[in-house]
């Protein structure tokens, strides 16, 4: 039998050593779970023992589904009564979307219309629909033309173990607190005789769920129904077998006293997480006290870990506060737990640097919609980031200098500072980049801006999940030490992007400075740039000849840039004679520097119109139109993905640019043409959306020569009418 397994992001590989354990075969890891191979058992043990999982899926058949019809045809053809018994109840789970199925409701009742009309056709009675208590719950995944169709067999999310009666204010989802044991060592830590302390426990899910681990305790031991209950080919004896197994090695489990221990200065937390751990039968194992984090009452000894999640602060006006509750958790970490590991959730990173210690491992993990930082500590005092262990930052980076990595990449970046900067210049380019990860270890994308003042700006690619960061930070410095020597520049003239600051929750919401703006030239036009700009620096290197191109056949023609940015398109246009332009985009900082920009290159008229408005909400209105305004060239240069201020996904360019794309030709005229250019990495193009156009690919021929290396996430069409 196939199986997949779901999980949350970032727990993949502790679920696929999960089903490993278990006797399962062909386990491999995939974008949302782990796919395995077993009999029935195998399916059962991971409903019963995974703690990680959130569903467990047994896999039926795989059907092509290019549309609604072919879908109902796939379904229709499969014998479901061999698993749904008549007169029981179903419920459908649809999920992914293809170019004609773009709707999971609709979807799912073709797939229900299908087994009800088979149902119906084959024994004149139909199941009934129950959404919320299903006897069968049917899982259909759609990926492009195929849809995967399968029987869930855990029912109620596997995370809801049955054990929690009461809750704190921001509880963690149970799978998820396993995860963070499980990334920590803790079943290890265990082995050796060591203790577990929360000392901000709010309900009690860590607590709980690392008792589950030390007692070998089956998290599913606690549900009364799984969805396999009322599927026609459920086993109940080897299920019965399964269970009193696992009843047999939680009374040979591990009990010792005082093991597991949690504190809470709330008093409503602690009687629920005292509630929940009786519920659970555990309370031998963990005890729960009522103490604020600066009054613990002992210090701890020997081997252990201290594990939290404590509040992220998302409200405004609560950073001041959680940052002195991380610096008093880290004060207490130095202080009271000497030798010990700990692990602290956090969904705001930066303000974890205030428990001054330095993190052994970092990994990502997602409670709910927020990402979130697990943090791995050893707390030793060579690792504390006190005044007094910290070497200055001159000193860091002449010791990074010396090392044969930073040698190795001062030599690569020395040949392509040369051999690029000689061709650049013939063009009269005078920004460029100079190195783009052209060695994998080193994934930086260094870009040299010569103007009023010179800067290098130091982009870091985020690291996968399985590179160390300690070893990550001694690239970044090492990087940092050599820049200087091998450009020509000052250590002050090398600014380091975050590659954190565009994913921080305010990022978008930032206004920068413009005294930190730097004047650049390109071709014949000047340009504001800033390199303290989290989002955007005010002008994109690798759009150099699209923004030529747009300057080519302008001449006494009218010219829309829509997504503007900065407006530097705008002004290659109107710079080369276009008689009128408009330039559209939502940001307040983009708008103000598109004005700057036309202004420097004395090209402000009112010919030249910069307005900031949400270039989606305005092509709406155009369609509307009874007469669209019209344009001899249109760029639209839209971002992969554009999300709302509840994280809604409200533009993906993989799904949506075909619609953008037909939007935009309302408003080319009759022998003018659209410029679509995307940087979405292998970007695949809908092209037979696209059949009533003439669609010619100029991607190779717009990227520059310094961003070779990007050619798979360059895409550049020039679209007419026939």
């Amino acid at each position: 039998m196939f199986f997949f397994a779901t999980c949350a992001p970032g727990m993949a590989d502790l679920l696929a050593a999960e089903v490993r354990l278990m006797g399962a075969s062909n386990v491999r890891e995939q974008k949302a779970g782990v796919s395995f191979e077993g009999p029935l058992e195998s399916g059962y043990r991971a409903c019963l023992w995974s703690r990680t999982a959130s569903r467990v899926l047994l896999q039926l058949e795989d059907i092509d589904a290019r549309d609604a019809q072919e879908l109902y045809r796939g379904i229709y053809r499969m014998d479901w009564h061999e698993h749904i018994e008549i007169g029981r109840s179903i419920a459908i789970d649809f999920s992914g979307t293809n170019n004609q199925i773009t709707h999971t409701h609709f979807a799912a009742l073709k797939v229900k219309d299908a087994i009800v009309d088979q149902f119906r056709e084959r024994f004149g009675e139909r199941p009934s629909i129950d959404i919320n208590r299903p006897d069968v719950r049917i899982a259909v995944h759609l990926n492009r033309g195929v849809a995967s169709v399968g029987i869930d067999l855990s029912g109620d999310a596997l995370h809801r173990r049955g054990y929690r009666q009461m809750q704190g204010k921001a509880p963690l989802k149970e799978n998820l607190a396993a995860a963070i044991l499980l990334r920590s060592g803790w079943p290890a830590i265990a082995a050796e005789g060591g203790r577990l302390v929360d000392p901000m426990c709010g309900s009690g899910t860590l607590l709980i769920e690392g008792a589950l681990m030390l007692g070998d305790i089956a998290p599913g031991l606690f549900r009364s129904t799984f969805g396999f209950s009322g599927w026609k080919s459920h086993q109940p004896d080897l299920w019965k077998s399964l269970v009193e197994e696992a009843q047999a090695r939680r009374q040979a489990g591990a009990f010792v006293s005082g093991r597991i221990l949690g504190f809470d200065r709330d008093p409503e937390a602690v009687r629920a997480a005292i509630n929940n751990t009786g519920h659970a039968g555990l309370e031998e194992l963990i005890n729960v006290r009522e103490s604020g984090l600066e009054n613990l009452d002992e210090t701890f000894q020997g081997k252990g870990l201290l594990i939290t999640n404590p509040p992220y602060g998302e409200r405004l006006g609560d950073a001041a506060q959680i940052e002195g509750l991380y610096a008093t958790l880290g004060r207490v970490m130095r202080d009271q737990f000497g030798g010990w590991r700990a692990a602290i959730l956090t969904g705001n990173p930066p303000l974890a640097k205030a428990i001054n210690i330095h993190a052994r491992r970092t990994h990502t993990l997602f409670n709910g919609a927020i990402e979130c930082r697990l943090l791995r500590f050893d707390i030793d005092t060579a690792h504390f980031n006190l005044p007094e262990n910290r070497p200055s930052r001159e000193e860091r980076l002449a010791r990074a200098r010396t090392s044969e990595g930073a040698q190795m990449f001062a030599n690569r970046l020395a040949k392509n500072f040369k051999r690029l900067r000689d061709f650049v210049r013939r063009d009269g380019v005078t920004c460029f980049r100079c190195y783009d990860a052209d060695m994998p270890e080193y994934a930086f994308a260094i870009d040299l801006y010569e103007g009023d003042r010179t800067q290098v700006h130091v982009q870091e690619y985020r690291a996968p999940e399985h590179v160390d960061r300690s070893a990550a930070r001694q690239r970044r410095l090492e990087v940092l030490s050599v820049i200087p020597e091998v450009m020509g520049v000052s250590a002050e003239q090398v600014k380091l992007h975050n590659p954190e600051a565009t994913h921080a929750p305010d990022a978008w919401g930032q206004r920068v400075d413009v005294a930190d703006e730097i004047t650049v030239r390109e071709g014949d036009f000047e340009f504001g740039v800033n390199l303290n700009d989290p989002i955007d620096s005010g002008l994109e290197l690798q759009l150099r000849r699209v923004r030529s191109l747009c300057g080519e056949s302008v001449r006494g023609r009218t010219f829309l840039n829509l997504f503007g940015g900065s407006a530097a398109a705008t002004v290659y246009a109107a710079g080369h004679g276009a008689v009128s332009t408009l330039t559209l985009d939502s940001s307040v900082d983009c708008v103000d520097r598109a004005q700057r920009n036309l202004a420097r290159n004395h090209l402000d008229g009112v010919q030249h119109q910069i307005v900031r408005a949400f270039p989606l909400d305005w092509l709406l209105e155009q369609r509307f139109q009874a007469r669209p305004k019209q344009f001899d060239q249109v760029l639209v240069t839209p971002p992969s993905i554009i999300r709302g201020r509840s994280r809604e996904t409200l533009f993906d360019v993989q799904k949506d640019h075909a619609q953008l794309i037909l939007d935009c030709m309302q408003l080319v005229a009759a022998d003018g043409f659209l410029l679509f250019v995307s940087q979405h990495h292998k970007l695949r193009v809908y092209e037979t959306s696209l059949s009533g156009f003439r669609v010619d690919n100029l991607s190779s021929s717009t990227l520059p020569r310094d961003f070779e290396r990007s050619a798979r996430s360059h895409c550049c069409l020039r679209i007419t009418r026939f």
